[in-house]
């Protein structure tokens, strides 16, 4: 069962339409996680990648983060090398949660807080609650795109995925050139998938 706490800060959060939103798109987010973990041994990969598709579409800014993780290098693509990517990087992003969470043993998430750090950026604190363990740190970075909240960072025990990636996908680029970099995400989502 998903239990949410939610802590009311000075500027009462929790009655702030846009703090709201984002958290809700955590929250439901983190809903589909939960479903998908507690269905494990009935779920092959491809029931998982097919339920977390949608969610993750729905929940993240995958084009946004697609750009932010080649860094500078967006600005050397074609329009044509900027669609794959966001194509490749789009399936790598839902392969791992379908790799990563295949299996329940009572997990929860909690919520613990929200702020709003600018006009268009809300930073939201909850926990994956371990029932045999500590409590793992995930945070979400959420920008508005349009009228939506969108999730564009996961940031767990204080380690940013974001900038894990930039590193890594920046120095595949600017060493060895987009198709490496292609041929490096395939692999890693065919690993994902046995």
């Amino acid at each position: 069962m998903m239990f949410f706490l939610f802590c009311f800060t000075s500027t009462g959060f929790a009655e702030d339409a846009e703090t709201a939103a984002a958290t809700k798109v955590v929250t439901d987010f983190q809903a589909v996680i939960l479903n998908v973990m507690q269905q494990g041994d009935k779920l092959d990969f491809e029931q998982r990648f097919a339920i977390f598709k949608p969610a993750v579409i729905k929940s993240h800014d995958l084009t946004k983060i697609t750009r932010i993780v080649v860094s500078k290098e967006w600005k050397t693509l074609t329009t044509e090398q900027k669609k794959e990517l966001i194509r490749k990087f789009s399936t790598l992003s839902i392969a791992s949660y379908a790799h990563y969470f295949n299996s329940f043993s009572g997990q929860s998430f909690k919520v613990v807080s929200a702020k709003q750090l600018s006009p268009g950026q809300i930073y939201v604190h909850t926990f994956l609650v371990l029932p045999d363990d500590k409590d793992v740190s995930m945070d979400y970075l959420l920008k508005k795109t349009g009228d939506d909240w969108r999730i564009i960072n996961i940031i767990t025990q204080g380690v940013s995925d974001l900038a894990l990636k930039r590193s890594e996908y920046v120095a595949v680029i600017q060493r060895s050139g987009f198709d490496a970099l292609l041929t490096e995400l395939s692999a890693k989502i065919e690993k994902f998938s046995n």
